[in-house]
Formats: C-alpha cells, sequence, structure tokens
C-alpha cells in the first residue's frame, strides 16, 4: 500500500524541514510519497524544500505555486500530485503530530473508509479560531448536510477513489471539506493529539476565516437563496400586518397622528432586507462569472523531484 503526505507550506522555514525529517523516520521511505506545496512563502521555506527533495529522492515532491492561493487551493494542487492509495493532508506547523499519520492510514484500512478525519482530544488552537471553527462546523451541518458528531477537521486521510473525486472540481473556490460530503458518506473519524504551534502564529486571519465560511456558504448549496426567500415572505408578512394595525389604529382613533418614526424604521428595515438579498444573488452571479471566466484554482510555476 503506498502513502501520500500533502502539506500545504506558508512561511515555515523553522518547522517544514524537521517536519518532512520526523515523516520519514516514523514511516520509512519506502511506498511513501511527502508532497510539499510552497503556497507564496515569503520566508526561506523554498530553499527548505528543494533540501529536502535532494535528501530524500524519490520521497519528496516540491509543488511551487506562482503565488499565494489559500490553504484549499494549495491542498487541492497536492492532490493534484498525490499517487498514493491513502493520501493524508496534514499542517505543516507539528500541530498534527507525524506519530498519528500511521494511525489515521491504518483506521481508514481496517474501516474501508473514504475518507477518515482526526477528531482532536484537546484543541490547541487560540480561542478566536475556535471560535472561529465552531461556527463553520455548525453552518457546515445546515448547508452541506453534515453529520452532527463529524469534526470536520485539516487533518485527514482520504483514499484515492476520494482524492480523484475530489480533484474534479475546477473551480476558483475549492473547500476540500465541501467536496468530499459531495462525493461520499462513508466517513470515519479518529480520536488524535493536538499539539501547540512551534513557532509563529497561524496565517488564519479574520477575514481569512470569514472567506473560509463564504466558501462553504455559497459554493457548495443554494440554502441562502432559500433562506432569502423565506426572508423575503417574513418580511412581507410583517408589513401585511402592520398596514392593517395602522389601518385599525387610524379607524379606531383617528384623532391620533400616524407616527412618522414606524414608517421610517419599516422602510429602512425593508430596505435592508433588499440589499441583502440583491448582495447574495450578486455573490453567486460573481462566483459563476469568475468560474467561466477561467480564474485559475492555483497556478503551478514549478514541480521539482527527483527519482
Amino acid at each position: 500500500m503506498t502513502r501520500s503526505i500533502v502539506i500545504p507550506v506558508y512561511n515555515s522555514e523553522p518547522t517544514i524541514g524537521p517536519l518532512v525529517d520526523r515523516l520519514v523516520g516514523e514511516l520509512g521511505a519506502d511506498a511513501l510519497q511527502i508532497v510539499l506545496v510552497n503556497d507564496g512563502s515569503r520566508d526561506g521555506s523554498d530553499g527548505i524544500c528543494r533540501a529536502r527533495v535532494r535528501a530524500y529522492p524519490g520521497v519528496v515532491t516540491y509543488v511551487r505555486l506562482a503565488r499565494n492561493f489559500g490553504e484549499h487551493n494549495a491542498v487541492m494542487a497536492g492532490l493534484h500530485h498525490a499517487h498514493g492509495d491513502h493520501v493524508v493532508i496534514m499542517d505543516d506547523d507539528f500541530q498534527n503530530p507525524p506519530e498519528e499519520v500511521r494511525r489515521l492510514i491504518e483506521h481508514a484500512r481496517a474501516g474501508d473508509y473514504d475518507v477518515v478525519y482526526a477528531r482532536y482530544e484537546a484543541k490547541r488552537h487560540h480561542w478566536a479560531r475556535n471560535l472561529a471553527s465552531w461556527l463553520n462546523d455548525r453552518v457546515a451541518t445546515v448547508m452541506l448536510d453534515k453529520p452532527r458528531d463529524l469534526y470536520l477537521s485539516s487533518f485527514k486521510c482520504l483514499t484515492q477513489f476520494a482524492v480523484r473525486e475530489v480533484v474534479k472540481y475546477r473551480g476558483p473556490y475549492p473547500y476540500v471539506d465541501g467536496l468530499v460530503l459531495r462525493c461520499t458518506r462513508n466517513i470515519g473519524t479518529l480520536a488524535t493529539a493536538h499539539a501547540e504551534r512551534r513557532q509563529g502564529r497561524s496565517s488564519y486571519t479574520l477575514g481569512k476565516l470569514v472567506g473560509l465560511g463564504l466558501n462553504m456558504f455559497v459554493n457548495f448549496s443554494v440554502t441562502p437563496l432559500r433562506l432569502s426567500t423565506l426572508l423575503g415572505v417574513g418580511a412581507s408578512a410583517v408589513g401585511l400586518v402592520l398596514g392593517v394595525a395602522v389601518v385599525v389604529e387610524r379607524l379606531a382613533r383617528p384623532g391620533v397622528p400616524v407616527g412618522w418614526a414606524s414608517v421610517l424604521v419599516a422602510i429602512i428595515v425593508f430596505a435592508g432586507v433588499q440589499l441583502i438579498m440583491l448582495g447574495l444573488i450578486g455573490e453567486y452571479l460573481g462566483r459563476l462569472f469568475l468560474t467561466e471566466n477561467q480564474t485559475p484554482q492555483f497556478v503551478v510555476r514549478e514541480v521539482v523531484e527527483r527519482r
């Protein structure tokens, strides 16, 4: 059984070299492929990745992207170059311990799962990252019909079948977990350790976390459009009730002047609802335009490997 490990690399000069060394030490070089995807790093990660290609010929494949495209785009680039029967996706900062990779693969084989997600016994992320993950998890449950007890972690193992289905997606806004849930429900989980970051800070800013949630919200479900329809119906119902109330009050108490404040509030609320729905439709149309315009999911500048 061949094994591939896909690691998106972003400004991880202090950690990516030791991580590759640990992986080879834990798993051995036989039937092992490590795909390093440099997602536009601005430090010395490029040199470290090239050195590992030279140190482990036939094991390490280095994919250098033309610019920074984002984690999920970088993972998709790595999946296009991963040839193992089982493919593990993991972070570049040692928060996913290398010792757990073997357990993920063995669990996938033993249970004949298409995908196995790591379920952290204790998460070591910053509280803001944990909050964003919790919100994304709840949104995925509604939007993607995700099982409630499934945690969508970035540390996971996919079979080659699942990889082939995932890489069929060509759009510029990939969300790997959404693609997984779209092609299979034969999914397992495995409790694993989650370590503290060894160096630096997470590259996930608030804006990136919002963008990730928006990818899931818009790209993989039409539920938001249906919700906007329900919101419009609800707003119309409220407006009808308020209109009837104004007429009744006018007939019952003709001497009381009509309140301008209530009219202004109603106009602002309904105008806000309309703008939200227009913005949501515009988001769908904009992404459709960018997809039809063949906006690239990623651009590979160079692939370095030695046999």
